[in-house]
């Protein structure tokens, strides 16, 4: 059953690579669409086509390809929703997972369009029209194909928001850095725990105990959360 599984999985990707090439060449160079195998987190790149993100065939997932491998069997496809890399590049993407006959998750087919052209249009053509509504923040998407980059660039993102550096953060401070890393999905990549520690300078067993605190905390405030509305 395994086998023939893996047999199945291993096909479902084959017949999409063509997929990539031909969505890449429908949309042209602002497209990329990138197919993705997530039994291969470190290198869960198999195919592209385009370049909007920067990303080569053996590359590894980014932290959208974490999300989605935190969630499993239960994740959905992530459609139309704009970020911006960390070079400031404008992205609509959309993210739809890919499921074999078992109904498991298994990998995702990833479109990425660069809409920063279209968005400078459009603030002309609204300035000249008298709109002036500031455009919404948006988040900025780390990819990368270097899968201890992207952790690395979490953990820096996170640390930026607290106020100091790990020695200086109280305990509450703690728990909402790794709860929001544990949100993101970096957890859900081998290897991640223990790339956390050695990046904030603590040890591996202070790093779980932490995860498994933030965790915790998130399963009460979640529990009391449904309690308050029956």
């Amino acid at each position: 059953m395994r086998e023939a599984l893996t047999a199945e999985r291993d096909a479902i990707l084959a017949a999409l690579k063509p997929v990539v090439d031909g969505i890449a060449a429908t949309f042209g160079q602002v497209c990329e669409v990138v197919l993705h195998d997530y039994r291969k987190p470190e290198q869960s790149v198999v195919a592209v086509a385009g370049s909007v993100t920067g990303r080569t065939v053996g590359g590894a997932m980014s932290e959208i390809g974490m999300r989605v491998l935190s969630h499993g069997d239960e994740a959905a496809d992530e459609l139309n929703y704009v970020t911006r890399t960390r070079n400031g590049t404008l992205v609509k993407s959309s993210t739809m997972v890919l499921r074999d006959s078992a109904g498991a998750v298994f990998g995702a087919l990833c479109v990425n369009v660069d809409v920063g052209a279209v968005s400078q249009v459009h603030g002309l053509l609204g300035a000249l029209a008298g709109l002036g509504a500031a455009p919404a923040e948006l988040p900025t998407t780390t990819f990368g194909n270097d899968i201890d980059s992207v952790v690395d660039a979490l953990v820096d993102a996170h640390q930026s928001k607290q106020r100091g550096s790990w020695a200086e953060l109280d305990r509450a401070e703690r728990l909402e850095l790794f709860g929001g890393l544990d949100t993101r999905g970096v957890f859900a990549v081998r290897g991640a725990v223990e790339q956390v520690a050695a990046r904030l300078g603590i040890s591996r067993a202070s790093a779980y105990n932490y995860l498994s605190q933030a965790r915790a905390a998130r399963s009460a405030a979640a529990g009391i959360s449904a309690g308050g509305h029956a």
